[in-house]
């Protein structure tokens, strides 16, 4: 799903190959493929959520790893994409990989138009300010401060849960559609 190294800008596609592939334990990805075969979904549709929601999870990490966020060197053991490529790159490779997802989901046949158009807005709401986005600006903003006990849960919840929440949305919905009370 990602576009091959030879592909024009290579540099940027390696980088983008390099963030998501260099490792990982996959959980959100298999988080799709256990909601996927519970609702019968085609292996073809949970290969299409689980590959865009794991490309939503490695933009973050490329993102939170940068010298602006929380300025990491190392991620799974390996130097982080800013500091094998270069910071502009990871900044690119970031937001190559996020559209990259979208492109993903919008442009295969994961269902009808109004199931599909769920699945793209669950993801963009997932990663969004109301979701993992805004859990960083919580983390970003409470640096040096400490979190409530409320407070702490609601940056969790949005910086790690809603994605890991919307990858088992995604799963289910990629096979039969939910109703209003399955997806709350």
């Amino acid at each position: 799903a990602l576009p091959a190294h030879d592909t024009i800008p290579s540099r940027l596609h390696d980088a983008m190959r390099y963030a998501t592939l260099g490792g990982g334990k996959r959980v959100r990805p298999l988080l799709a493929f256990a909601a996927g075969e519970l609702t019968g979904a085609r292996p073809e549709n949970l290969d299409v959520v689980a590959c865009a929601v794991e490309m939503i999870h490695a933009y973050s990490l490329v993102h939170d790893d940068l010298p602006c966020m929380d300025d990491d060197v190392l991620r799974r053991g390996r130097p982080t994409c800013h500091v094998e490529y270069d910071e502009p790159t990871a900044l690119l490779v970031g937001d190559s990989l996020q559209t990259q997802a979208f492109e993903l989901l919008a442009g295969s046949a994961l269902g009808d138009a109004r199931q599909q158009l769920e699945m793209i807005t669950l993801l963009a709401h997932a990663s969004g300010s109301r979701g993992m986005a805004g859990g960083q600006a919580i983390d970003l903003a409470s640096v040096g401060t400490p979190l409530t006990q409320p407070e702490l849960e609601l940056m969790h919840a949005l910086k790690t849960g809603a994605l890991i929440r919307a990858a088992v949305l995604l799963g289910a919905l990629a096979g039969a559609p939910l109703s209003a009370e399955e997806r709350t």
